[in-house]
């Protein structure tokens, strides 16, 4: 009994401590999205994340090797938060959405700082890699989701490459927000899935009436 109860005595400070951890490291990422959304990635340092966290900088590097890692972390989360990934049983429909809302996202104060990590990454070929692995690749295995359903569905030609359609339909968009020649909004995101999809249905699938967007703004907020 004795020994148990010292065992369980001993767990209790290590239990303190990973708690203590995740406060700390949620309020690392809660004070670099608030800097971001204020300052450039170049202007934000670690000195002003610790600060703004309460954290010492000796915890920030404890986690992530430099500024920008942490910044990484930040943006996925805010992304994760705010880019839908929907289900509305017709592919067409479910890029269309999705694109919108990377559309609203990218054009946000957070979302531009795409460019900046692109940027960044032409001096950082780690930081390149990273970005690559967990933000592009993790985005293009959510979209192959719904390219796959649309396929398994009888909606998209099976035989047409998966991987050249997902650059068309988000291609585009990347290139407008990169160069800043053209218009990024719903109406435009409407347009690029259509563009796509005209080369991709089936000639025999019948094609379900597309929803008013109204329908699609009360859908995201739980109405019917």
């Amino acid at each position: 009994m004795r020994k148990q109860q010292t065992l369980e005595h001993a767990e209790k400070p290590k239990k303190r401590g990973r708690h203590r951890s995740l406060e700390a490291k949620s309020a690392i990422l809660k004070a670099t999205l608030q800097l971001l959304e204020r300052e450039s990635l170049r202007k934000v340092t670690a000195d002003a994340i610790a600060r703004r966290a309460g954290v010492s900088k000796a915890t920030i590097y404890k986690w992530w090797p430099n500024k920008s890692m942490v910044a990484l972390d930040a943006y996925l989360a805010g992304m994760t938060d705010r880019v839908a990934t929907p289900d509305t049983g017709s592919a067409e429909e479910d890029f269309t959405e999705q694109l919108k809302s990377l559309t609203a996202f990218y054009t946000s104060t957070l979302g531009r700082l795409f460019c900046q990590f692109i940027a960044e990454g032409q001096s950082d070929p780690g930081f390149l890699a990273s970005f690559r692995e967990r933000f592009l690749y993790a985005r293009r295995d959510a979209a192959r989701v719904m390219w796959r359903r649309g396929v398994d569905r009888g909606e998209i030609r099976s035989a047409v490459d998966g991987e050249i359609v997902l650059d068309l339909i988000y291609g585009p968009t990347i290139f407008r927000l990169l160069a800043g020649h053209g218009s990024l909004n719903d109406s435009e995101s409407e347009a690029m899935v259509e563009a796509v999809f005209g080369g991709l249905r089936r000639l025999d699938y019948q094609r379900r009436p597309q929803k008013k967007a109204g329908s699609l703004v009360k859908r995201r907020n739980g109405q019917r």
